[in-house]
Order: structure tokens, then sequence, then C-alpha cells
């Protein structure tokens, strides 16, 4: 019988994929500040190596592509192994593929769900035996408000993050048994690196949407931007909760962007309310 761990207060220890950029360092660095414990991964062993000058025997640094299930299997077991425990699991690890729904390729489909989707499921995988084991644990998942909304040009990214939310929703029913707990974290627009070369891949374009790309780059410019040094205190509330909420938003603007939307669809299925019901027929 496994015995229940106690995840309230500080001196955690977290499992974070994506550790060298965007919320990720964000997250990972104002944990050890405030005394926690991380298995930080990134690709690039390199690009977190400063990690372990600051912050000592503390931090446990590996390199990790969430696209390998072994290697994710490997990391997860030994970050566990290294401190004994993992109470937070963090699937941060990401990217945006831009290009509409005719120019993207089936490969860079392909490649965009192995990193947002298959990824952290893949994590999460590793991760549940040691969390079961241990008594508990609390599973977070790095979002988006596209999660629940789309927009154009970016739509398979849109997509995967529909998968991503859907599957830690069916997670939080199959594990609450084991006092494993899930959150989705659902950031609106923030000043990250989310922009970089790192983090989007562009698929080959076509002349005909050119102007149409151009005006949506040029909408995207004038997005009023959260600060993401601005996020921890809200992540560590949630982490800290004897209840953490299945999803939350992060930044003000989400919730009337998709409280609008929910309305629209509500108001549209109940339109066509009639129309469905004569299709239920009668055996």
């Amino acid at each position: 019988m496994t015995q229940q761990i106690d995840n309230s207060g500080t001196n955690k220890v977290w499992f974070i994929t994506g550790s060298s950029r965007g919320f990720g360092k964000v997250w990972t660095e104002a944990a050890l500040k405030r005394g926690d414990k991380v298995a930080a991964t990134a690709r690039q062993l390199a690009s977190i190596a400063d990690l372990k000058e600051k912050y000592g025997e503390n931090v446990l640094t590996l390199e990790l592509d969430v696209t390998n299930a072994g290697q994710v299997k490997a990391a997860v077991e030994q970050a566990h192994a290294h401190f004994g425990r993992l109470d937070i699991v963090l699937n941060n690890a990401g990217y945006s593929l831009v290009g509409t729904i005719e120019e993207a390729s089936a490969d860079d489909i392909r490649q965009l769900y192995e990193t947002n989707v298959l990824g952290p499921v893949a994590v999460i995988q590793a991760a549940l035996p040691l969390l079961r084991k241990q008594g508990g644990g609390h599973i977070l998942g790095t979002s988006s408000n596209l999660g629940h909304v789309t927009l154009p040009v970016i739509g398979y990214y849109c997509s995967s993050k529909w998968a991503f939310e859907a599957i830690h929703e069916s997670l939080a029913l199959e594990v609450k048994a084991f006092g494993i707990k899930v959150t989705i974290i659902e950031p609106g627009a923030y000043a990250t690196e989310f922009g970089s070369p790192e983090s989007l891949k562009f698929a080959a374009g076509l002349d005909i949407y050119q102007d149409f790309k151009t005006e949506f780059a040029n909408g995207l410019r004038g997005m009023e931007r959260g600060n993401p040094d601005a996020t921890p205190e809200a992540i560590f509330k949630v982490v800290d909760s004897e209840n953490p909420p299945l999803r939350i938003n992060l930044g003000s603007n989400n919730l009337p962007w998709t409280s609008k939307a929910y309305a629209e669809r509500l108001a549209l299925w109940e339109e066509w309310d009639d129309v469905a019901k004569s299709a239920q027929g009668n055996l």
C-alpha cells in the first residue's frame, strides 16, 4: 500500500521540460529561488548549464528531447532516483507551426504533434508509475488560451493544444483515485521567446495566402502581451493548493475572449437544436 505524500507547502521537487527558454526558464528559476528542487531539462544541455552554477545540488540538469520516448523514460526515472520523489511534473516543451491549413505538409504536422502532444504523453506515461508508487503528485501542462479558441495561420498549433487539453482532462479523471492531481495552464499572449526561431517553424508558403498572412502578422504585433516574470506566483498558488484547479488562465485577456467564443457556440447549437434533435431517430 502506498503512502499519500504531502504536496502542500514549499520544498517541492519539480520535473520540468523546456527549461531553457520562455515560461520553462522563468518557472524553473523561480522554483529554485524559493528553495525547491528541480530536474531541469532541455534539448541542449549547454543551454541550462548555468543553473548548476547558480543553484548547486538543488538542480539536476538533463538533456531531453521529448520526442524520444526512451530518453524521456530514462530522464524521468533518473530525476526520481536522484531526488527520491517527484512532486510536480510540468510539461512545458513545445513550439508553433506557422502556415495555413493548406500549406502545412503531413511531415510538418506530424513533427508538431510529436513535440506538442506525444512528447507530453511520453512524460506522463513515464511519471505515472512513480507517482502512484509514492502516493501522489501533481501533473501540470502548459497549454494556451488557444486550447479553446483558434486563430488562422497557426491552426495546427491550436489543434495540438485542443488535443493537449482533452488528454489532460481525461487524465485528471483517470488518476484522481491515486492522489494524483492535474492542472492545465492556459497562458495568453506573453513577451517570451515564443516568437524566436527555436519556438516557430514555418510551412512552405503559397503566394495566394501571402497578403492574408502579412495582415495577420501585423495584427499580432499590436497585441497586448503580459510579463512572464509576473507568472510564478500564480503557478505557486496552484501547486501549493490542496485543491488545485483543472484549468487556470494566465493573463487578463483570456476569459473575455473564451467566454465570447463559448457564448457564440452555445447560441449556434441552440439555433440548430431542432435539426439536431430530428437526427436522433427512433429505434
